[in-house]
């Protein structure tokens, strides 16, 4: 008995599905804050505070944690850059 598919095979070529759409600037002060790319990003004013949850939002649409990470609002990822803990014991 043969049984054939009506079905056929997808060949549409997988491009970048990433939506390309700008990012509103939610900062409206003047002098104008920092933007998201540049090196001073943290400087800009919060929007949201939840140190319960462990966030805040800056008016450059910076998402920052309280690990000291961040998510840039294009959707880049900056990892946490915690200072160094120096562990000295001294004998008395």
């Amino acid at each position: 008995m043969s049984i054939s598919s009506s079905r056929g095979t997808d060949t549409t070529p997988i491009t970048d599905l990433t939506p390309k759409r700008k990012i509103p600037s939610m900062c409206q002060h003047q002098p104008p804050c920092p933007t998201a790319d540049s090196a001073d990003r943290e400087a800009a004013l919060l929007v949201a505070h939840h140190p319960e949850q462990g966030w805040s939002l800056l008016c450059n649409g910076v998402l920052l944690f309280e690990d000291t990470g961040e998510l840039l609002p294009d959707g880049r990822i900056i990892a946490p850059h915690r200072p160094v803990a120096l562990d000295v014991m001294t004998a008395a």
